[in-house]
């Protein structure tokens, strides 16, 4: 996988990654929005992301496998557990990004790690996914002390044949990002990441209960989100470095 650079759009850092991850049966859901609507929920060092004039909120569902750091093997109970993700795209004028609103898992200690470390919202969850053939049952509900706890159900599964996003597409634009953006200690920092290119498929969704976007001045657009399915990803992470606006 390192070796395999031709899709990327800048180079791999000269430092070595410091952490692997595999992401399985991932639902991407993706919702448009004004760029007004999400700007105040983003440092100003960085720009709001939009494709055709529309900013993009997404919802990801899926699960992680094999998360360790390089030379070392999985630590019980933060090798493996389900996620969940809330982000938009970003850039800080050179690199195209992910900015996350929140993350949740149901491994504690993988989600104070990642606080600390990464500076990533992550929050501790009470989560479920079963697999019924194609059919996957997701269900998350943050465990956080307060009358609202944003919870996610939805029945999902792919549609036809795998695909790579051509140059342009806005799947393209929405999935082929290599780097996450984090704010900390009064700094913007960046995570360089590398991993093949996305092997997509069209995906169907039933949405039963979803309250992960609660925390936005406007309700999520009432329409169906852009779908799309992955199997599989294989991931590497670099640790976070000091960004600077150019």
């Amino acid at each position: 996988m390192i070796n395999d650079l031709a899709h990327r759009p800048w180079p791999l850092p000269q430092s070595s990654w410091v952490m692997t991850q595999r992401w399985h049966d991932l639902l991407f859901m993706h919702w448009p929005l004004p760029v007004s609507v999400l700007r105040p929920f983003i440092p100003k060092e960085l720009s709001v992301d939009s494709f055709n004039g529309s900013a993009w909120i997404g919802i990801v569902p899926f699960r992680m496998s094999n998360v360790r750091l390089k030379g070392l093997p999985g630590f019980p109970g933060t090798s493996a557990f389900p996620e969940l993700n809330v982000r938009t795209y970003v850039t800080n004028g050179k690199k195209p990004g992910v900015w996350f609103f929140s993350l949740d898992a149901t491994s504690p200690l993988a989600v104070k790690i990642a606080r600390l470390w990464y500076q990533l919202p992550y929050f501790h969850a009470e989560m479920s996914i079963q697999a019924i053939g194609d059919t996957f049952h997701y269900k998350s509900q943050r465990r956080v002390y307060k009358t609202v706890r944003p919870e996610l159900s939805v029945e999902y599964g792919p549609l036809g044949q795998s695909f790579l996003a051509q140059k342009g597409s806005i799947e393209h634009w929405l999935t082929e990002r290599y780097c996450l953006y984090a704010f900390g200690y009064k700094n913007l920092y960046r995570s360089e990441i590398h991993h093949p290119p996305w092997k997509l498929q069209e995906a169907r969704a039933k949405i039963l209960t979803n309250t992960m976007a609660q925390f936005l001045s406007v309700p999520l657009p009432n329409r169906q989100p852009l779908l799309h399915f992955s199997r599989f990803q294989e991931v590497l992470v670099w640790n976070l470095q000091r960004d600077q606006k150019p």
